[in-house]
């Protein structure tokens, strides 16, 4: 993944195409699903961008002009580095190495779990759910994800893409974290958002 990218940024540069993006405008929209889970956050949250690229999502927060801290984290060392050069507000920082994250009070992850290379499903599969109780692991009040749908034109499918099943992460993510989930699959892409908002609720209830 980490090489994936680097050829990405360096083939692409600081542009939505630079993390496999299409355009800005699909960038954008994503961050804007992304970010519901944070709707009607009182206070300056600490947003935890769990694969952040070159810092896009950084650069959301500081136009939207909202209290807000971020710490940006991403597997590929050249992103991170660009990210830093880039993205200088204080509130922001960035690093490669996870054992480095804290627990925010949100984590959002656009994208992190698209491009499965040679792994087969099952093995991707695998990681994902991993990778989403890595995602609740650093969340005390919250966490959101994306993923390509599975609902997808045929035509337009690519065997290095992992597509998913929207209900079943919305189940998995129902069962295993919170009561409180949506799933968002409105919007004019193929892929769809899950919202979960975390709470006190005993683990039993959750893992029956």
């Amino acid at each position: 993944m980490a090489r994936y990218y680097s050829e990405k940024l360096g083939a692409h540069g600081v542009t939505p195409q630079g993390v496999d993006w299409n355009s800005e405008d699909s960038q954008q929209l994503r961050f804007s699903q992304l970010l519901l889970v944070m709707q009607e956050e009182p206070r300056e949250p600490l947003v935890l961008d769990y694969g952040c690229g070159y810092g896009a999502l950084a650069r959301r927060l500081i136009a939207a002009g909202a209290p807000f801290r971020y710490v940006g984290f991403d597997v590929c060392t050249p992103m991170v580095a660009r990210a830093r050069a880039d993205v200088r507000d204080p509130r922001c920082s960035f690093t490669d190495r996870e054992s480095e994250l804290p627990v925010a009070d949100y984590t959002v992850a656009s994208g992190i779990f698209n491009v499965r290379l040679q792994a087969s499903s099952e093995q991707w599969r695998a990681h994902v759910v991993k990778t989403i109780d890595a995602l609740a692991r650093h969340s005390s009040r919250g966490f959101a994800f994306n993923m390509l749908t599975r609902y997808a034109d045929a035509r337009k499918l690519r065997d290095y893409l992992y597509y998913a099943d929207p209900g079943e992460y919305f189940k998995l993510c129902k069962q295993s974290w919170s009561r409180n989930v949506a799933l968002l699959h409105h919007y004019d892409l193929y892929e769809f958002t899950i919202l979960v908002k975390l709470g006190s609720e005993p683990k039993a209830l959750l893992h029956p």
